[in-house]
C-alpha cells in the first residue's frame, strides 16, 4: 500500500515541477481551466464535455512528456549537439498538435453555440 501511496506523490511531484518550472504547462492549464469554465457557463452536452476534456488533458499529458523529453536530453547532453535539438524539436512538435487538435475542438463545440445564443 505504501508503494501506491508514493506512485500518487511522486505523480504530484511531477506535476509540480512542470508547473512551477515551465511556462507553457501553466498556459496550457490556465487555459484548460478558462475552456472547462466556458463549457459549464454554455452548458455543453455529455458528448461536448467527453470531447472537451479529452483534448485539454491530451494537451496537459503532451506537455508533461515534452518537459520529461527535455529534462533527459539535457541530462544526457549537457552540452550542444544537434541530435539532443532535433529530440526536443520533434518532443516540441508534439504538443503543437496536440494544441491544434484541442483548438479545433474547442472551436467545433463553441462557435455553434456562441452563434445560436447571440441570435
Amino acid at each position: 500500500m505504501k508503494k501506491f501511496l508514493n506512485g500518487f506523490r511522486f505523480a504530484f511531484k511531477g506535476l509540480s515541477y512542470a508547473y512551477k518550472t515551465q511556462i507553457n504547462f501553466k498556459i496550457h492549464f490556465f487555459a484548460g481551466i478558462l475552456v472547462l469554465l466556458l463549457g459549464l457557463y454554455l452548458k455543453i452536452n455529455q458528448n461536448q464535455w467527453l470531447w472537451l476534456s479529452l483534448a485539454v488533458a491530451l494537451v496537459l499529458v503532451v506537455e508533461l512528456v515534452n518537459t520529461a523529453i527535455e529534462v533527459l536530453v539535457d541530462l544526457v547532453s549537457p552540452g550542444y549537439h544537434i541530435k539532443a535539438g532535433i529530440i526536443k524539436d520533434i518532443s516540441a512538435a508534439a504538443v503543437l498538435i496536440s494544441a491544434v487538435f484541442a483548438l479545433v475542438v474547442g472551436l467545433i463545440i463553441f462557435v455553434p453555440i456562441i452563434i445560436n445564443n447571440a441570435s
